[in-house]
Order: C-alpha cells, then sequence, then structure tokens
C-alpha cells in the first residue's frame, strides 16, 4: 500500500530528480525517491525485495 511521505530537498537536488525521471526508465519523481531509498538500504542491508510490509 502507498502512504505519502513530505520531505524537504534541496532545489539542486528536485532538479536532479526531475532530469533522472525525464530521461530514465523511472514512471515519475516518486519512482525516482522510492528507487534510491531502496537502493541505500540495500547497501545497508536493511532491505530485501520479499520483505515489505504494510505497516
Amino acid at each position: 500500500m502507498k502512504q505519502v511521505f513530505a520531505v524537504s530537498l534541496e532545489s539542486e537536488t528536485i532538479k536532479k530528480i526531475r532530469e533522472a525521471a525525464r530521461k530514465g526508465h523511472f514512471r515519475n519523481h516518486s519512482h525516482v525517491v522510492e528507487e534510491a531509498v531502496k537502493n541505500l538500504l540495500r547497501e545497508e542491508g536493511r532491505y530485501k525485495e520479499n520483505d515489505i510490509t504494510d505497516n
């Protein structure tokens, strides 16, 4: 289940997110951010694809 999660970002970061969404394989801006967070959590060993829960 999707939930809204608001954050504040620097203007330059937002520009880069928009560019990535436009040029990449991402569906939208939220998808860029979600994939980035998942990648960070994977690197830290805190995320596995099959461990998703709706909390």
